[in-house]
């Protein structure tokens, strides 16, 4: 499976995966701080997260996209509306 960036187009190497996932976790800590959370442990404790995993997240970690979602919602970010209309 190709890595791809933002734009769909693929990923040169692991350097360049390395360096969006650092931005995603920039983001990350950006939107937790907009929250109203200083510190990261306390938001993930607050918001059911492993403290030490979602301190690797902000600092570049591999994350899947179900976590993010979990993640985005808590931080009451959307990314997308999944819900259906009914």
């Amino acid at each position: 499976m190709t890595n791809e960036n933002n734009n769909g187009v693929p990923l040169k190497n692991e350097n360049e995966e390395a360096i969006c996932l650092k931005k995603i976790g920039e983001r990350l800590k950006y939107f937790r701080k907009k929250a109203g959370y200083n510190n990261y442990e306390y938001f993930a404790y607050d918001h059911n997260i492993s403290r030490p995993q979602y301190g690797k997240y902000e600092a570049g970690a591999n994350i899947q996209l179900n976590t993010l979602l979990k993640i985005l919602k808590a931080m009451n970010v959307a990314f997308l509306n999944c819900e259906s209309n009914k």
